[in-house]
C-alpha cells in the first residue's frame, strides 16, 4: 500500500498537521499522534491548555473525518515516512517534541527515527504513552476483521462511548479507519529505520492498563539520552480529555527539552 501524496506545500501540511490555536513562534513545537481509530481533534484540549507557550500540531491520519475519502493506512513505516517528510519540507523547523498514545506512540517513534537518521534532524524529545517498547511487543492477534470485533476491542480498552453501537452513521464513520489501524498495529515490525535515538524519551502508562513495568522501561533502550517514566491513575485512556494533571505532565516533559539534551543517561520515575 502507498499513501496518497500531493506535494502541494502549505495545503499538504494543513491536511496532515492540524494547528488549532495561534501560538508564539518562539515556543517549542509538540507534534501529537492519535491512537488507533483516533483523530487530530482529540488533541484540541491539550492545544488549548498549552497555547500560551507550546505550538501543538496534531496529525490527522488519512481515512477519517475530512480525510474519509482517502484510503486509511495499514503500514506504520509508510505513515512515518510521510509525516517525517512533511516535518522537514520545505525546510526543517526547530526540532519538535513528538508525542504519541497507543498506536500513535509507534508512529511517533518511527517518525522520530526517520527525522534523526534519514534527515539529520533529531527531535528535541519523544513522549510515548500506553504502548510497549517496539522490541517488547509480542505478535498481535487481530480482534477479527468484522466491524463488531473491532468495536468490541476498542470498547474493552475504554475511552469510547458504548452508545456508539446504536448509531449506524457514527459506526460507519469510525470503523473502517479503526479496522485499518488495527491491521497496521498487528503488522508492525520495528527495524525499517535505525531505532536508537539521541533525544530524551518519556514513557507513560495508566496504572490499570495491561502494560507491565518491563514493557514501559524497555523504551529506555531506544535512547542515548535521558529517560523518564511515570504512571497515572486510570486505564488505557487515562489521558482522555487531557485533565490538568496530564497537561502539566506534558508541559514538564516539553520543558525538559528546551535546553541542551542530556549527555549522560539518567533514569527517573516521577
Amino acid at each position: 500500500m502507498t499513501l496518497p501524496t500531493t506535494h502541494d506545500g502549505a495545503h499538504e501540511h494543513a491536511v496532515w498537521l492540524r494547528a488549532f490555536h495561534d501560538t508564539s513562534e518562539q515556543g517549542r513545537t509538540l507534534v501529537c499522534f492519535p491512537h488507533a481509530g483516533g483523530t487530530a481533534g482529540q488533541y484540541f484540549p491539550l492545544s488549548a491548555a498549552l497555547a500560551s507557550d507550546v505550538r501543538v500540531l496534531a496529525v490527522q491520519y488519512p481515512g477519517r473525518q475530512d480525510r474519509c475519502a482517502e484510503p486509511a493506512f495499514e503500514d506504520v513505516a509508510l505513515l512515518a515516512d510521510e509525516i517525517a517528510r512533511l516535518l522537514v519540507e520545505p525546510e526543517p523547523a526547530s526540532s519538535p517534541v513528538l508525542f504519541g498514545h497507543s498506536l500513535g506512540a509507534l508512529v511517533a517513534f518511527e517518525t522520530a527515527a526517520r527525522l534523526e537518521h534519514r534527515y539529520g534532524v533529531a527531535p528535541a524529545g519523544l513522549i510515548v504513552s500506553g504502548m510497549q517498547a517496539p522490541y517488547r511487543r509480542a505478535a498481535l492477534r487481530l480482534p477479527g476483521d468484522s466491524e463488531e470485533a473491532a468495536l468490541e476491542a476498542l470498547l474493552k480498552l475504554g475511552g469510547t462511548d458504548p452508545a456508539i453501537t446504536g448509531h449506524p452513521e457514527l459506526r460507519a464513520m469510525i470503523l473502517p479507519a479503526l479496522r485499518s489501524d488495527f491491521r497496521a498495529a498487528a503488522a508492525y515490525q520495528p527495524g525499517s529505520c535505525p531505532s536508537l535515538l539521541s533525544c530524551p524519551i518519556t514513557a507513560w502508562t495508566g496504572r490499570d492498563d495491561e502494560l507491565t513495568h518491563g514493557d514501559v522501561h524497555a523504551w529506555a533502550e531506544h535512547t542515548t539520552a535521558a529517560f523518564h517514566t511515570r504512571d497515572f491513575a486510570g486505564g488505557h485512556f487515562y489521558l482522555d480529555g487531557f485533565p490538568p494533571l496530564i497537561v502539566e505532565a506534558v508541559r514538564t516533559a516539553v520543558t525538559r527539552t528546551s535546553g541542551s539534551i542530556a549527555q549522560a543517561r539518567t533514569r527517573t520515575d516521577i
